[in-house]
């Protein structure tokens, strides 16, 4: 067995979470401490009380679903989990996979972080842009759904994140029409996302071009295991590239279903552990290959259930 780490981005906090691991284990604790001390917010807090408002904010919930991925997979290496053969993480969550696999340090990463988020909120006024999950039509059509509605407006396919399941953003009257569309060709279920920010489509421009000149202030050092990318699902061997990369992840599409076949094919994983709460991501790998083995890490059971994948990989 081949097992790849894998870590949510922004949309799998919750109230509450990751409160049993924090009671067991001070790795998380101390990890969100540290995040909330380079912050000056009280990470922890947020995640357990709330308000949820609060929590669901683009500028809290950034830094803190990294601090989330960091605090589990901090727990994972005391334990004794293994190395990954591959890292990758879903938009945000592709800095909680540069983290853990050393290519950025934690605390320059949560500074990074809450400017990336800060960037994003401040590039596209409230109530402007929108996104939106459409389920039952094929990728090509939903592209298509959204080139038909667009009407000199943004409406992009943003997220591929499985055989049948493709989030669209863009500007909130190109993604209802786009929306209209995609129900008129035959799509399942098109549900409006509770987003601030419409991500990784063509509005997010002019906060890629400013979260440039941040990315150059920031040390990046080598991998010590491959890092997949979300705009081409491919690895990056120099600072510059990654660089590139994330600059670029702002403003076009999640491949996160390549991501998962590239793991598969080229790094011979049959299995993902998630480190972070909400089973987003497990739940998107079954749809893509059920064949996968999937554990999300949220509580002291999956930690476990983890932990024996590992074994296995040794054995």
């Amino acid at each position: 067995m081949t097992i790849a780490g894998i870590f949510p981005g922004q949309g799998s906090q919750s109230l509450g979470m990751l409160s049993e691991l924090g009671a067991t284990f001070p790795e998380i604790r101390a990890t969100f401490q540290n995040a909330s001390d380079v912050l000056g917010r009280d990470l922890w807090q947020m995640a357990q009380e709330g308000p949820e408002a609060a929590l669901n904010s683009t500028e809290n919930t950034q830094p803190l679903m990294l601090a989330a991925g960091i605090a589990v997979w901090n727990v994972w290496l005391k334990q004794g989990g293994c190395q990954p053969a591959a890292v990758a993480g879903h938009s945000l969550g592709e800095y909680s996979a540069l983290v853990a696999a050393g290519v950025l340090d934690f605390a320059d990463a949560v500074s990074l972080v809450a400017e990336r988020a800060r960037l994003m909120q401040s590039s596209v006024t409230e109530g402007e842009g929108a996104m939106a999950a459409i389920l039952g039509l094929e990728d090509d059509q939903i592209v298509a759904a959204c080139a038909q509605a667009a009407n000199g407006e943004v409406v992009e396919a943003v997220n591929f994140n499985s055989p049948g399941q493709v989030v669209i953003a863009g500007s909130a009257a190109a993604v209802e029409r786009a929306i209209q569309v995609a129900t008129e060709m035959g799509a399942k279920k098109a549900v409006k996302l509770s987003v601030s920010v419409p991500s990784h489509c063509a509005l997010m421009k002019p906060a890629a071009e400013k979260l440039s000149a941040r990315l150059l202030s920031s040390t990046f050092t080598a991998a010590n295991m491959p890092v997949l990318h979300n705009v081409d699902a491919t690895a990056r061997s120099s600072a510059a590239d990654t660089r590139t990369a994330l600059e670029q992840q702002l403003y076009r599409p999640v491949r996160w279903g390549d991501t998962i076949q590239r793991l598969q094919g080229e790094y011979g994983v049959t299995a993902a552990i998630e480190f972070g709460p909400g089973k987003v991501l497990t739940g998107l790998n079954r749809r893509i290959d059920r064949k996968l083995g999937a554990v999300c890490v949220h509580d002291n059971k999956t930690l476990e259930e983890a932990l024996k994948l590992c074994e296995e990989a040794n054995a």
